[in-house]
């Protein structure tokens, strides 16, 4: 009777045994879902390639300091290259966002199969179920929370370039009006100032006073 109290004891000290450390709480809830899925799919692809380094070093110097004041072209060339960026950065982050869901669907579902499978003997699936969900509900926050900052970031990014490129384009435009109305005022004061000495010779020519 001993004896059969014995085994008893450990066999169930080893389906205990078995439960808790075979699923190794599932694998440490398969290896924390999966790095926090990969570091948030690697920064977002490191803030989606710093926002695509910023706008093209502010699409090129806002088009090689403004193409001497051809504005129009300019700011079309602006406008399409920050649209593409727009949607290079929305695709990057679809992309992500579809990982990020498959990943965990797939780590949930991993999950529960072990646990529903390996952890029937011993009753105690509840408890690990229960801290599965919490570390899948903690990752998911994570996601969220960094998906939330790295929007803004780009959106923070791409409104400071383009209001880079606006203040850029003005300040350029105002610097060749004002560069333009000195030139023309000098150059009309330089020909007023000789049509009136060439007046005033020909006035003492013709009055004369100067002989030729």
């Amino acid at each position: 009777m001993q004896a059969y109290g014995s085994v008893v004891l450990l066999w169930s000290g080893g389906v205990f045994f078995y439960c808790t450390i075979k699923v190794a709480v599932v694998v440490l809830v398969v290896v924390v879902v999966v790095i926090v899925v990969v570091a948030v799919v690697v920064g977002e692809v490191v803030v989606v390639v710093v926002v695509v380094i910023v706008v093209v070093v502010v699409v090129v110097v806002v088009v090689v300091v403004v193409e001497v004041v051809e504005v129009v072209v300019v700011v079309v060339v602006v406008v399409e290259v920050v649209v593409l960026i727009v949607v290079v950065v929305v695709v990057v982050l679809v992309v992500v966002v579809v990982v990020v869901v498959v990943v965990l669907v797939v780590v949930v579902v991993v999950v529960v199969v072990v646990v529903s499978t390996l952890c029937q003997p011993c009753g105690r699936h509840s408890a690990i179920k229960a801290g599965v969900v919490v570390v899948v509900v903690i990752v998911v926050v994570v996601v969220v929370v960094v998906e939330v900052v790295v929007v803004v970031v780009i959106l923070i990014v791409v409104v400071v370039v383009l209001v880079v490129v606006v203040v850029f384009v003005v300040v350029v435009v105002v610097v060749v009006v004002v560069v333009v109305g000195v030139v023309v005022v000098v150059v009309l004061v330089v020909v007023v100032v000789v049509v009136v000495v060439y007046i005033k010779r020909f006035d003492d020519l013709f009055s004369g006073k100067v002989k030729l």
